[in-house]
């Protein structure tokens, strides 16, 4: 397992809300393609229903059916057991009820020879940030106006 480790790429963890449980399917080829490349490796992937009550549904992925959807069922079965229950309500509460969200967390795998170089060398990852799309249009948008 050590050997496992020394060789990954930093691990990431998203929420992606569908409202109104409205999911097309559109982007679960590009997931499956970077999958099939290697550039990210799926740890887990869950997808839950938040009802009207609040209380939360967890989706069987082979249950899902609409267009693209099926794609999922190559990741059915992926669980890490990273996720927990607690993990769950906490990503739940942030979406709004009648909305399904899919949980994952999934590893970076183009980013591993550099984070095992990094790491031989004695470096060590001490902050990580994600810039939001809408923030650094934001910005682009700012920088343009001011020139």
């Amino acid at each position: 397992m050590s050997t496992q480790l020394d060789e990954m790429g930093p691990v990431d963890f998203m929420v992606i809300e569908f409202p109104g449980g409205r999911m097309s399917g559109e982007g679960l080829p590009l997931l499956v393609d970077l999958a099939d490349r290697g550039v990210v490796r799926v740890l887990d992937l869950v997808f839950v229903r938040k009802m009207s009550d609040g209380s939360i549904a967890r989706m069987n992925l082979t249950g899902l059916s609409s267009d693209g959807l099926e794609d999922l069922e190559v990741f059915e079965g992926a669980s890490s057991g990273m996720l927990h229950d607690n993990d769950i309500k906490a990503a739940a509460s942030v979406i709004d009820s009648g909305s399904t969200a899919a949980l994952l967390v999934y590893e970076n795998r183009w980013a591993a020879p550099l984070a095992t170089a990094l790491a031989r060398s004695g470096a060590q990852l001490v902050a990580l940030e994600r810039v939001p799309v809408q923030a650094l249009l934001a910005a682009l948008d700012a920088a343009e106006a001011a020139s």
